[in-house]
């Protein structure tokens, strides 16, 4: 190109910023860049894929710069393939340089192919021996930074990636430009006759490298808080599950101890129970199961506490078919069975019902209600927040567990309600969301934890 103006030079370097922001920004909108952008190890096919995806709009700006003159800013060719060399490795960049090449190329501009050929060789040799994580952390106003680590290496000096990725793209830059100035008509690049300017263009190509991957970082990072989240969301939810069985187990051993002298033959039974319940506990359990399947575990429990209490016990089932199919925690109704026959209907002398209810509410949300007939707590222990239904500690560690493990899994779109009368009895009633069984992979890492913990990213992502 002839010598441009130095206001449009200066003009085109801003908007060029901002074409490199927006460029970067699109790409992650891609579900698919970002899984192939944050995988560690690629493999060919995701290596094509990413350099494919970044190439596409890339090659668009090419053309679009060779046909509008007053455009400059559109083309990132030289910038975008230090980034892949970087990122992919020499040949993959190799590749996708020529292809940037293409349209410079049909516009005569013929040292395009091999200037972006020797550019991704050199990045992509840069990239295969710097640290990743020097890579990702490159900032695009390092360039501010190169007083302090001047001031702070001059006595003892040290290697710095990020300095020298600097320095390698300045160095670039103006190799480009001096070529661009020798052969305006066989190559493109962004020079000046003004010594400031071209001290500003080469310092700006550092800029528009470190801008998509400080974006790209952003998103890795956010990929790194997703995973943690997850962790951390499985180990609580496992240290809650744990906290249940042994509750449950040692009150079921107590009554097959009592069992086993009086009548063996029932022993036997109960122990078959037992041992049905041992092989669920046992298994790698599903965060999320069937209402039905949760039913079905209830019943070997219950199956147990009716031999314990004889005639003194009567369980009712009022549970709406549609119900059924809807996923709820798995271990969730247990723990208030359990208090309702021990802490209510236990210290009754006649014993009493316990009464299992499921139903779709007009709201579209599944509401599950445990009650007895038994003594019933206190007022004081009867104490519903009445802002969210959540129950506030205090009314025992059954019910306090399953207030824990819904706020872990549904957050603040879940509410526990007790109503309780002392002498009439306790109802605990569950209102939570809708999820289908049917819903791809229920479990740690399936669907319904990704969509719980997006407000838990966001929020840590805000801090």
């Amino acid at each position: 190109m002839t010598q441009a103006d130095p206001k449009l030079v200066l003009i085109t370097l801003l908007v060029k910023l901002g074409v490199a922001a927006a460029v970067s920004t699109s790409l992650t909108r891609s579900k698919t860049f970002k899984e192939v952008l944050l995988t560690p190890r690629r493999n060919l096919r995701q290596t094509i894929s990413l350099v494919v995806m970044i190439c596409v709009p890339l090659t668009l700006g090419v053309w679009v710069r060779t046909i509008v003159p007053n455009f400059l800013a559109a083309d990132l060719s030289f910038e975008m393939t230090i980034l892949m060399g970087i990122l992919v490795g020499p040949l993959a960049a190799m590749a996708g340089g020529a292809a940037l090449a293409v349209p410079a190329v049909l516009h005569h501009e013929y040292l395009a192919l091999p200037v972006n050929l020797a550019v991704a060789a050199v990045a992509g040799v840069f990239g295969r021996f710097a640290d990743p994580e020097d890579v990702w952390s490159f900032s695009p106003m390092i360039d501010l930074s190169i007083y302090r680590w001047l001031t702070r290496n001059l006595r003892r000096p040290r290697l710095d990636r990020q300095i020298l990725l600097l320095v390698l793209v300045a160095s670039m830059q103006f190799g480009t430009s001096m070529l661009a100035q020798f052969h305006p008509r066989h190559f493109f690049a962004l020079q000046s006759n003004v010594w400031w300017v071209e001290l500003l263009v080469c310092m700006t190509a550092p800029i528009v490298v470190g801008i998509p991957l400080k974006i790209w970082n952003a998103v890795r990072v956010e990929r790194k808080l997703e995973e943690q989240g997850r962790l951390l969301l499985e180990a609580r939810l496992d240290a809650l599950q744990r906290q249940i069985n042994p509750h449950f187990l040692f009150n079921t051993l107590n009554s097959i101890t009592s069992l086993v002298r009086s009548q063996p033959e029932l022993a036997r039974e109960v122990i078959v129970k037992l041992a049905n319940i041992l092989r669920v506990l046992l298994k790698d359990r599903e965060v999320f199961v069937p209402l039905s399947e949760e039913l079905a575990f209830t019943d070997d429990y219950l199956d147990i506490e009716v031999v314990r209490f004889g005639e003194k016990l009567t369980v009712v089932k009022e549970i709406e078919e549609e119900t059924l199919h809807v996923v709820v925690p798995g271990m969730l109704l247990q723990p208030l069975i359990e208090n309702s026959i021990k802490h209510g209907l236990e210290p009754r002398i006649d014993g009493g019902t316990v009464t299992i209810r499921s139903r779709i509410t007009e709201g579209g949300m599944l509401r599950v209600e445990v009650e007895d007939d038994g003594v019933g707590m206190e007022p004081e222990r009867n104490n519903a927040s009445s802002v969210s239904g959540i129950v506030r500690p205090g009314t025992g560690v059954g019910v306090k567990n399953v207030r824990e493990r819904m706020e872990v899994m549904y957050g603040d779109k879940a509410s526990v309600e007790i109503n309780s009368r002392p002498g009439r009895g306790t109802k605990v009633t569950l209102l939570m969301p809708i999820l289908d069984a049917d819903a791809e992979a229920w479990g740690p890492t399936g669907q319904a934890i990704s969509h719980l913990l997006e407000d838990a990213v966001r929020a840590m992502t805000r801090s």
